[in-house]
């Protein structure tokens, strides 16, 4: 018999599956179950609201990233490293060249976010994370003010990453585009 910690996890690993494939309009109970592998009272069980069942996926997907963008940034403030190696974070952050449903449901949550204010922390917390990690490769490439610059590179990677789920084309000018950013700021722009 499966523990209780399991099926929780099974339900939100179903949810963030179907709203990557379908959108959070898609998240009904029946179809959780379905997705899950659980019974239909299991859902109900784990998570009394649909509001409780989006902020703990959210809370879910903001815990691993907060993890893995943490770790990338612990690694990227031992030794110095070039653009290079800078590039290969960022493809590390921009998810590869695949986009599925995983790599989708966080702009997903993220709009959600921006609708339901009680989403707005848990949301807020990864991108924390996410700044974290910016302001340490801009440090490492010698950026000048890497902590003001962190925000507009995080919104750069999202932006990037968007224009990728919305056009299919491939985020080739993504490292250009960071390095430009790197090399001129206000002060220095011609």
């Amino acid at each position: 018999m499966p523990h209780a910690s399991d099926t929780r996890q099974s339900i939100i690993d179903a949810v963030l599956r179907i709203i990557g494939q379908d959108g959070i309009a898609a998240v009904t109970n029946r179809r959780i179950a379905k997705e899950a592998g659980v019974s239909l009272g299991s859902v109900t069980y784990h998570f009394a609201t649909q509001h409780e069942l989006l902020r703990e996926s959210l809370l879910h997907f903001v815990g691993e990233e907060t993890r893995h963008f943490t770790a990338l940034a612990d690694a990227c403030s031992d030794d110095p490293f070039d653009i290079g190696q800078a590039a290969e974070v960022v493809a590390q952050v921009a998810g590869g060249n695949a986009f599925d449903s995983r790599h989708i449901a966080p702009f997903e949550l993220y709009v959600q976010a921006g609708r339901d204010e009680r989403l707005r922390a848990a949301a807020a917390e990864c991108f924390a994370a996410y700044d974290l990690l910016a302001t340490r490769i801009l440090i490492q490439l010698g950026a000048a003010d890497p902590e003001r610059l962190a925000g507009v590179a995080v919104a750069l990677v999202f932006g990037q990453q968007l224009r990728r789920l919305a056009t299919g084309a491939p985020a080739e000018d993504l490292v250009d585009t960071l390095l430009i950013l790197t090399k001129f700021t206000p002060e220095q722009t011609p």
